[in-house]
């Protein structure tokens, strides 16, 4: 995982699924549209890892973001958040396996467009 090569703390898919029943957490996926559309992270926001702004992810800088790709080999999850950790944001995590790790534990997954 590059996470931890770019100072970026992880989460499992476990633990995350269990801190978003009792906490608020920004999941942000970033990968490609059609993996979004095929199932992306119950809630999740989707985002260009390379373009998107401070304005695109929430005001409070300690808000808790989890941001992930494709799996544990992708670079695109660590990169974002690192970039958001540049921006000011203090409460960053890679999700460590990405959408397949999700995928793989059997979690609940939307897909299809934001509404």
């Amino acid at each position: 995982m590059y996470a931890w090569l770019l100072g970026v703390s992880t989460i499992s898919p476990a633990e995350l699924h269990e801190v978003m029943q009792r906490q608020p957490v920004v999941a942000i996926d970033v990968n490609a549209s059609q993996s979004w559309h095929r199932a992306h992270v119950p809630g999740a926001r989707h985002l260009d890892p390379y373009t998107y702004r401070d304005t695109d992810l929430p005001r409070d800088k300690h808000a808790a973001l989890v941001f992930y790709c494709a799996n544990w080999l992708c670079r695109k999850a660590p990169m974002a958040a690192r970039r958001a950790k540049g921006m000011g944001y203090t409460n960053v995590r890679v999700l460590a396996s990405g959408i397949s790790g999700w995928l793989d534990a059997g979690l609940p997954t939307d897909a299809g467009p934001p509404s």
